[in-house]
C-alpha cells in the first residue's frame, strides 16, 4: 500500500474502531462488562475505571457483579453508577454491588436501533471527511510535481478503502441492530 494512502487507512480504521468501542457500551439487554468503561470513581482524590477498583463479573445473562478490592470503595462506586446516565440503581449487600438489567421493552429496543443507525451514520460521515481530506490533499500534489494518472490511482485507491471501511461500518449497525432487536 502507498504510504500517501496509509494515512487515509489509518485515520479511517480509527473511526471504525471508535464505533465499536461505542457500540459495546449499548446495553443490548443482557449484561455487558462494558457499559461500566466510561464510569469513573473517586478512588483517594482520583478518577479510576470501576475495572481497577474490583473485580467485574456476568453471573447470570442480566446481571453485573462488582466485587470491590477494599470494602470502602463500595459507597463510592455505587455513587458513581448513580450519577452516570447508566440508568440502572445498583443493590449491595456490604460485599459486592449488582447491578440487575431490566427486560428492555420493544419501544425501548426500537430507539436503541435508532441510535445505532444513527451512530453509525455518523461514522460513515467520518470516514467520507477523511477521503475528502485525502482527495485535497492528492490535487494539491497534482499541482506539484506529481502526474495527473498518479494522482487519479491515489484517489482511486482510496476510494476503494473508503468503501470498504462504509461496508465494515454497515456491517457492525447490521449486527448490533440484530442483537437489539433480538428478545
Amino acid at each position: 500500500m502507498d504510504e500517501r494512502i496509509k494515512v487515509y487507512d489509518e485515520k479511517m480504521k480509527k473511526a471504525y474502531e471508535f464505533l465499536e468501542a461505542d457500540y459495546a457500551g449499548i446495553r443490548a439487554g443482557r449484561a455487558n462488562p462494558h457499559v461500566l468503561d466510561k464510569i469513573r470513581v473517586d478512588y483517594y482524590g482520583t478518577p479510576t475505571p470501576i475495572q481497577q477498583v474490583g473485580n467485574v463479573t456476568v453471573p447470570e445473562a442480566r446481571i453485573i457483579q462488582i466485587a470491590p478490592w477494599e470494602k470502602t470503595m463500595i459507597k463510592a462506586i455505587e455513587k458513581a453508577i448513580m450519577t452516570s446516565d447508566l440508568g440502572i440503581t445498583p443493590s449491595n449487600d456490604g460485599v459486592v454491588i449488582r447491578l440487575v438489567f431490566p427486560e428492555l421493552t420493544e419501544e425501548r429496543r426500537k430507539d436503541l436501533a435508532k441510535e445505532v443507525k444513527k451512530k453509525g451514520e455518523d461514522a460513515k460521515v467520518a470516514v467520507r471527511n477523511i477521503r475528502r481530506d485525502g482527495n485535497d490533499a492528492f490535487k494539491k500534489l497534482g499541482k506539484a510535481d506529481v502526474s495527473e494518472d498518479e494522482v487519479k490511482q491515489l484517489e482511486d485507491e482510496l476510494q476503494k478503502l473508503t468503501d470498504k471501511y462504509i461496508k465494515n461500518v454497515d456491517g457492525l449497525i447490521e449486527q448490533k441492530t440484530k442483537e437489539i432487536m433480538t428478545v
